[in-house]
């Protein structure tokens, strides 16, 4: 049975539904889905088979393709958010876990590029943690 799942951007311009199931769940550490991201990682789910309907805010899309790789990144040009897309050249659907309303049903499968990762970016969860802002 086809899960299904619905997300959207920060500003809720741009809102999506997708059905079928996620294959893979990775973070990537490449210097190129750093700056992407502006944080440690990129957080994408991958699937072959789920098919994207955009329910809003098409006109809202814009896609960057980095000249000379394989780097993509979708966007809301209202506030940026990164938004679902295909590979151009296997059809495959990369959809930013933070982007859904609910959760991903899986765990990250593997981190990726992380000889790559940021020289902040060890022993994070020994670090102190606040439900909400610190005083």
């Amino acid at each position: 049975m086809d899960s299904l799942v619905s997300g959207q951007c920060l500003c809720g311009a741009v809102t999506f539904r997708i059905t079928g199931e996620f294959e893979r769940f990775f973070l990537c550490h490449c210097t190129r889905c750093r700056k992407d991201s502006g944080s440690a990682h990129s957080a994408n789910l991958f699937s072959s088979t789920a098919m994207i309907t955009w329910l809003s805010g098409d006109a809202n899309i814009r896609t960057f393709r980095l000249s000379g790789s394989r780097h993509v990144k979708c966007f809301c040009t209202i506030c940026g958010s990164a938004l679902p897309f295909s590979q151009a050249d296997d059809g495959v659907l990369v959809v930013p876990a933070g982007s859904l309303d609910g959760e991903a049903g899986m765990r990250p499968d593997a981190h990726l590029c992380f000889s790559s990762r940021a020289d902040w970016d060890n022993d994070l969860a020994s670090l102190d943690r606040f439900d909400e802002l610190p005083a």
